[in-house]
């Protein structure tokens, strides 16, 4: 897996830009995006609909345990899942190897039209992670312990 990516100022507005365009045509309340480890590399909509930090990691294991149930009728992975509730549902669907989308909606849409939209938007999203991964990283802040070491023996002189 993959580590989530340095994500710069524009970098957060450009996947921002992809989940809002996909939440007002799919009708949706809130559009999460984690890594396969229940990280979140990003969100957008109503935040009061869910604890993020939460469902990122369920869904994150939800992943990985019918992961294992495709395996066993011969599928390598499920790309999509669908929690149907009486008001509020669930969809996620994987962005690219490494990351999933997860989208909140209530009944105002329907599966239909979130899975539908969901499909480009995740190809947007794959297509700016992959730059984002694929950035030379030398232009950003490394943190080497030894210089707060250093600093702290300049000070004690």
């Amino acid at each position: 897996m993959d580590s989530i990516p340095i994500l710069t100022i524009e970098d957060v507005a450009n996947i921002d830009a992809v989940l809002q365009d996909y939440l007002q045509k799919s009708e949706s309340d809130l559009a999460v995006i984690i890594d396969k480890g229940g990280n979140v590399i990003s969100q957008f909509g109503d935040h009061e609909v869910m604890d993020v930090t939460i469902i990122a990691a369920l869904a994150a294991g939800s992943f990985a345990a019918t992961k294992e149930l495709a395996r066993r009728i011969g599928e390598v992975e499920f790309n999509a899942l669908y929690h149907q509730g009486n008001g509020s549902h669930i969809f996620m669907n994987s962005v690219d190897d490494d990351t999933i989308m997860i989208t909140v909606f209530g009944k105002e849409t329907t599966v239909g039209l979130v899975r539908y939209y969901s499909t480009s938007a995740c190809q947007n999203l794959a297509a700016l992670l992959r730059a984002m991964r694929d950035k030379p990283q030398e232009n950003f802040f490394h943190f080497d312990a030894s210089d707060i070491a250093a600093s702290a023996m300049m000070e004690g002189r």
